[in-house]
């Protein structure tokens, strides 16, 4: 049953916390189903490196992971819209929907109402865009549209992606989302950096010697070029570039190490951003 109020229940915390277990257990308590919240577990044949960690969920049924296969570029319109799809029918059904996850786009997506423009990719403007300063930049982006906030462009990435589909709209009819927001009771996961990084370097060991780098040759064996596996960053960009040659096997797991270090700590950094934002979250430390 979903608390008073709340149409939703969300978990989230950053990678390591334990916030897959502690949804589980949830969901076996309250009669319910588990939507992910992760920007990898979407594709099919990345199990060890997004850890997946399916056998956890036992017998709870759990939803947006396995749904496209790996080297297609899944973006965040289709995620919103597959996230609803699923949505809609755990509720159907009577159950109680938990979203769960660390990609803190992907959750404000599927809880805040982002209206999100079904606009593609395009890398040469953003090669061009790339060479200008982020002052120009801005001041392009804001003769095109008036910003909602300045998290619009709170991070350079983030910038160029506005301006490209304020560019985009000059000139093409964009199909939007319009799902409204949901109202979410909110549930994090907190471990200290100590402990977190501790788990990061015992878990990133386990999924080595449970055959992390022969998954990734396999997606290269079928077919999969090195720079569709870069794209997906840290596990698979790492042990790419290790078996294309360009690191050592004991300089790979120690950039690697740094890198999900670095991905924690920008995690909580979104999580804060919520808070700041006017979202209330309620921190648990699991024992």
């Amino acid at each position: 049953m979903l608390p008073d109020g709340y149409d939703l229940i969300c978990i989230l915390g950053p990678t390591a916390s334990g916030k897959t277990r502690y949804a589980v257990q949830m969901a076996r308590e309250c009669d319910g189903e588990i939507l992910s919240g992760d920007s990898r577990q979407v594709y099919r044949g990345m199990d060890i490196g997004t850890g997946k960690d399916l056998a956890e969920y036992g017998d709870v049924p759990y939803h947006l992971i396995d749904i496209v296969d790996a080297g297609v570029k899944y973006n965040i319109f289709e995620y919103q819209h597959d996230f609803e799809r699923a949505y809609q029918d755990i509720v159907r059904r009577g159950k109680t929907p938990i979203l769960c996850g660390g990609s803190g786009l992907y959750i404000e997506a599927a809880t805040c109402g982002y209206y999100l423009p079904d606009v593609p990719p395009d890398p040469r403007l953003r090669a061009e865009l790339e060479k200008e300063p982020t002052e120009a930049l801005i001041a392009r982006y804001e003769a095109l549209r008036t910003p909602h906030n300045t998290t619009d462009y709170d991070t350079r990435q983030r910038l160029i992606r506005a301006l490209e589909i304020a560019i985009y709209e000059e000139s093409h009819p964009v199909t939007r989302t319009a799902f409204l927001p949901k109202r979410t009771k909110f549930i994090g996961i907190s471990v200290s950096r100590d402990e977190r990084n501790a788990r990061i370097d015992r878990r990133l060991r386990e999924r080595l010697d449970a055959g992390m780098v022969e998954e990734v040759q396999r997606l290269l064996d079928s077919g999969l070029k090195p720079e569709d596996l870069l794209y997906y960053g840290l596990e698979y960009k790492y042990v790419t570039l290790y078996l294309t040659g360009q690191l050592a096997y004991d300089e790979m797991v120690l950039r690697l190490q740094t890198a999900i270090h670095q991905f924690a700590k920008r995690q909580m950094t979104w999580f804060r951003g919520m808070e700041r934002k006017g979202i209330e979250i309620e921190w648990r430390t699991l024992s």
